[in-house]
């Protein structure tokens, strides 16, 4: 599966672009996820140049999801410890008008 499609590209705003919104204001363009696993990765903008998105991650421990950087590269070469085909996917049905806030708060409950 192709991670990153031209048309979410378009979506996905530079990083540091919402610096000043707050979480309300923030839309989650695009979700990956580690099948047979609670590893999610929320996107809210993305370097091209970088390869380098910023969002919110849970890789299985809601008290330690957290904002920040990770890289496509690294999504890339993801691998489920147990089952080594399965690897990073996207989530096709994700709604990109979803905000961060409603992702965080889903995850802390």
């Amino acid at each position: 599966m192709e991670l990153l499609t031209k048309e979410i590209l378009k979506k996905l705003p530079p990083i540091y672009a919402n610096c000043e919104k707050e979480n309300n204001q923030i839309k989650v363009i695009v979700k990956f996820f580690l099948p047979g696993s609670s590893a999610s990765w929320y996107a809210t903008e993305y370097d091209s140049v970088e390869k380098l998105f910023f969002g919110f991650a849970n890789l299985g421990d809601d008290e330690m999801a957290e904002l920040g950087y990770f890289s496509l590269e690294e999504l890339e070469g993801l691998r489920h410890p147990t089952i080594p085909n399965l690897k990073v996917e996207r989530d096709k049905y994700w709604d990109s008008n979803t905000f961060l806030v409603d992702v965080i708060n889903f995850k802390k409950r």
